[in-house]
C-alpha cells in the first residue's frame, strides 16, 4: 500500500517508529532526531506513525447543515454554474453566504466543475469550450424545442426561442407547428417586443427558417417566406453551418435550462406548462445574474448599453421589482 507523507514532514514511519521504541524523553528524542521537541512528543504519544489529514474536526460555515444540502441539491438537478447558485442563495436561503464561501462547499463536495456533476455518456470526451466574438446587441439566435405534451392537448407544442448574443435577453413564444407561418409570427412578435434594433438573426437550416436544401446549389434563393420577412424588417438572416449545431449553441444552452425545468416539473394542463415558461422567463430575464455577461442580469446588461448606445435600442428597457426572498433555516 502507498504511504502518503507530508510534503514538509521532517521524519518517515520508520523514523517516527524508531522515536516511539526509543524510551527517550521528548527533550532527549528531539535532540538524537534533530526535531523540535513538540515533533518528538506528537510522535511519542501517538499509537500510529501515519500522518493524519489537517482538515478541521468542526468546519466553521455560513450555511447551516439543511441549507447546504439545499444548495448541493439545486446544483445536481439544475447544473446551476457558481454565480446562478450564488444568487439563488443569498436571495432564498442564506444571504450571508460569500461566493468563496459557496465555492469551498462545491469543492468539499465534489462538485466544484460543472463537468463533474453532468452525466456523461459511456466513452464521452468533453469538447473544448469556444468563445463568441464580441457583437453590440441586435445579433439574436433563434431556435425551436420541442414540448411535452399535456393531458389536455390532442398533440404537442413547439417552443420558438430567441436570445441575443450580447446581453444574453430572451424572447419566446409556443406554437402548435413549426410551419413558415409560425416562423415569421414569431419574428414579428420578436421585433415588437424587443427593446433593441435587431440588425441579425440566426437560424438552423430547418425548413420553416430557409430553403436552403431544396435548391439546386444548396444556397438560400432568398424567396422563403421567412427571409422576404427579414428583409422586409431590414434583418440579415444567417444560417448556421450544416452539421454544425455548436454554431446556435447560445440558445441551446437556454434550451437545455428549459428542458431540466421541464424534466422537474409535473404539469396539470397546457395553461400550467404556459404560466411556468411564463415566470421562468421573468426570472431569467430580470433575476439571474449571468457570468458571461460579467455577472449581470439580462436585463441589466440592456440598461447598461442602452445608457452606453442608446442608438441601437427603439423603446426604454424597464427592470421588475426583486423577488420577495423567504428563508426558514
Amino acid at each position: 500500500m502507498t504511504t502518503r507523507i507530508h510534503p514538509q514532514a521532517r521524519t518517515t514511519p520508520k523514523i517516527r517508529q524508531e522515536i516511539k521504541d526509543s524510551g527517550l524523553s521528548d527533550r532527549e528524542a528531539a535532540k538524537v532526531f534533530n526535531i523540535s521537541r513538540a515533533t518528538a512528543a506528537k510522535w511519542l504519544k501517538r499509537d500510529d506513525v501515519q500522518d493524519r489529514s489537517h482538515r478541521a474536526h468542526t468546519l466553521h460555515t455560513t450555511l447551516s447543515a439543511p441549507q447546504e444540502a439545499i444548495v448541493l441539491s439545486l446544483r445536481q438537478s439544475l447544473y446551476l454554474p457558481l454565480d446562478d447558485l450564488l444568487y439563488v442563495t443569498r436571495q432564498y436561503i442564506n444571504a450571508d453566504v460569500s461566493r468563496a464561501g459557496l465555492a469551498r462547499l462545491l469543492k468539499r463536495e465534489g462538485m466544484s466543475r460543472l463537468e463533474d456533476v453532468i452525466p456523461k455518456a459511456e466513452g464521452e470526451t468533453p469538447s473544448p469550450k469556444k468563445t463568441f466574438k464580441d457583437y453590440e446587441p441586435g445579433f439574436v439566435h433563434i431556435d425551436i424545442k420541442y414540448l411535452p405534451q399535456m393531458p389536455d392537448e390532442s398533440s404537442r407544442r413547439y417552443l420558438f426561442v430567441a436570445i441575443d448574443r450580447a446581453t444574453r435577453w430572451v424572447f419566446m413564444h409556443i406554437y402548435g407547428d413549426m410551419t413558415n407561418e409560425s416562423s415569421v409570427d414569431f419574428l414579428r412578435r420578436l421585433k415588437l417586443a424587443s427593446p433593441i434594433k435587431i440588425s441579425k438573426i440566426l437560424t438552423d437550416n430547418g425548413s420553416q427558417f430557409t430553403d436552403r436544401f431544396s435548391t439546386k446549389d444548396k444556397k438560400p434563393s432568398g424567396d422563403h417566406a421567412f427571409d422576404q420577412a427579414c428583409t422586409s424588417m431590414a434583418i440579415e438572416h444567417r444560417l448556421a453551418p450544416p452539421r454544425h449545431p455548436q454554431t446556435n449553441g447560445m440558445v441551446e444552452r437556454f434550451n437545455g435550462r428549459i428542458n431540466e425545468l421541464l424534466q422537474q416539473t409535473r404539469f396539470d394542463s397546457r395553461a400550467d406548462l404556459e404560466n411556468t415558461l411564463i415566470s421562468y422567463l421573468k426570472l431569467y430575464n430580470h433575476h439571474i445574474p449571468q457570468r458571461a455577461i460579467g455577472t449581470r442580469t439580462p436585463i441589466q446588461a440592456l440598461k447598461d448599453w442602452q445608457h452606453a448606445k442608446p442608438e441601437l435600442f427603439v423603446k426604454r428597457v424597464y427592470e421588475q421589482s426583486r423577488l420577495d426572498s423567504y428563508c426558514p433555516f
